[in-house]
């Protein structure tokens, strides 16, 4: 796959979450790996707010763990959850204001085989990065990669612009795994990716952006 090798701006992404969403699907997130670099291509993705979305780890304030959250845009927030794995969101909005996007799943588009060696669990490629922490694992991240700039071509962890996904492939849904303001319909997803979560299925709403 020919990937667009231009870097996504702070300006870009100094938007609100579910703007930002929308963007950041077909984008490729790349990380170095011993053998070389591996891309993802993000297939799916949800907004997170501040002050005004009870689901975001914002919502009553800022706190030592989600200080990245706050800004500048275009660094990468990461944490550990349920005590099993890692989450990594990108931070958009403007400086000193809340707001991410959870990146949930996608597909390796670079350096396959080093990715098939970290999630050997895989069935198919399909399944290397379909999932929040199956997506981390692939890529490597851990609360060692929060605060990291993505948008930096000399990081180890950088952001690519990639092929605009055209808005009738991409749709919108509940989000998933939160216990509050799960209604809202800020999780996007490019609607032919095999690499999209199955949460997508069994009778969940979606709709158009």
């Amino acid at each position: 796959m020919e990937l667009t090798r231009r870097m996504l701006t702070e300006q870009e992404l100094a938007v609100d979450p579910v703007v930002a969403a929308k963007l950041l699907l077909g984008c490729v997130m790349e990380v170095d790996g011993p053998e070389g670099p591996i891309g993802v291509r993000l297939v799916e993705v949800e907004a997170y707010r501040g002050g005004d979305d009870p689901a975001s780890h914002c919502y009553r304030g800022r706190t030592p763990r989600n200080d990245v959250m706050f800004g500048p845009p275009g660094f990468l927030y990461v944490y550990f959850v349920y005590g099993m794995h890692y989450c990594a969101n990108i931070v958009c909005l403007t400086d000193g204001v809340p707001g991410a996007v959870l990146l949930r799943a996608g597909e390796v588009v670079t350096g396959v085989e080093s990715a098939r060696l970290r999630r050997r669990a895989a069935r198919s490629d399909v399944e290397l990065a379909k999932g929040p922490a199956k997506l981390t694992t692939v890529l490597g991240l851990s609360r060692e990669n929060n605060g990291v700039h993505l948008l930096d071509p000399a990081s180890p962890v950088r952001l690519f612009a990639g092929d605009p996904v055209p808005p009738e492939q991409i749709h919108a849904g509940p989000r998933v795994g939160v216990a509050t303001a799960m209604d809202r319909p800020w999780r996007f997803w490019v609607d032919d990716s095999p690499a999209v979560s199955t949460c997508r299925r069994g009778g969940r709403r979606r709709t158009r952006p």
